[in-house]
């Protein structure tokens, strides 16, 4: 069996082919890693631990208190 080739896929035909092949890791990492925050400039992921202090900031103001 080759492998498909991810990288020209549509987020769309990467998530069908992931549906009709469930056991294939290597779709699910290539989709996280292509998909997760690479394409969400709202919520990029944090690149260190002074952003993780600043978004936990964030939260404690935005959180409604108990």
């Amino acid at each position: 069996m080759t492998t498909p080739d991810f990288d020209s896929m549509s987020r769309e035909e990467l998530r069908q082919y992931m549906l009709e092949h469930r056991d294939d890791k290597a779709a699910f990492e290539f989709y996280l890693d292509k998909f997760r925050n690479h394409n969400n400039p709202v919520y990029p992921a944090p690149q260190s631990l002074d952003d993780v202090s600043y978004l936990q900031k964030i939260i404690r103001q935005k959180k409604p208190e108990a």
